[in-house]
């Protein structure tokens, strides 16, 4: 089973991916992992995306796609979800296009849907576990509030990180989320129509509900 999961900074999304990833065996790939593998790895693809971070510049899409083709082939070859990318219209349309030249077929895309101040405030609330950073800890979340300053799943130390609780950069983020011309909906909303087509299969869920009433909706939806 392959998945594709989108959903703004603060609706869950990295706590659902989990359950899934666990529940499916599935290898859950992030973007961001993909650059440091392969950087750290010095693969030929990681050679020429440093050379664009170093410079300060974003990586193109021709190294970008190949990359992450190359991830999902060798990490995700019993099935993947993939988290964090595409992350707008043009990459969604070419991470497609690569994926049917591949035959690799992408079963479901999910999108949590989350009202933007909601998902601020969620932010601004987490709290990170050392051991796990998906163990859910929010401090304005009363079923997931945390033991004091200990993770209320595991008992490990808990931090903040920095741009959690910056609302600028916060808003930033959120800006390229909810672009609905060329940001990461209407990267979302591409695959919605092809859904609509019959190429893939499109679920939504509501992120303003428990983490346990999303995970059951969502497995309920799940082959």
């Amino acid at each position: 089973m392959n998945i594709l999961i989108f959903g703004p900074n603060g609706s869950g999304k990295g706590t659902q991916g989990e359950l899934v990833k666990q529940k499916y065996n599935l290898a859950h790939i992030e973007s961001g992992a993909i650059f440091r593998e392969h950087i750290g790895g010095g693969t030929e693809l990681g050679k020429k995306a440093k050379a664009f971070i170093d410079r300060g510049d974003l990586v193109p899409d021709d190294i970008t796609i190949p990359m992450v083709l190359d991830t999902l082939q060798s990490k995700g070859a019993n099935g993947w979800l993939l988290d964090g990318f595409p992350r707008n219209m043009v990459q969604a349309e070419k991470l497609w296009d690569a994926l049917q030249a591949k035959n690799i077929k992408l079963d479901y895309v999910i999108e949590i849907k989350l009202d933007r101040e909601i998902a601020r405030n969620r932010i601004m609330g987490r709290r990170l576990c050392k051991n796990n950073n998906n163990h859910p800890n929010n401090i304005f979340i009363d079923p997931i509030k945390p033991n004091g300053d200990k993770c209320r799943v595991c008992g490990g130390d808990l931090s903040t990180r920095a741009d959690d609780q910056d609302e600028a950069a916060i808003n930033k983020r959120h800006d390229i989320y909810y672009n609905t011309e060329n940001g990461t909906l209407a990267a979302a909303y591409f695959y919605k129509k092809l859904a609509a087509e019959g190429k893939t299969k499109y679920i939504e869920l509501d992120g303003a509900g428990s983490i346990d009433s999303i995970k059951e909706t969502l497995l309920s939806q799940l082959a």
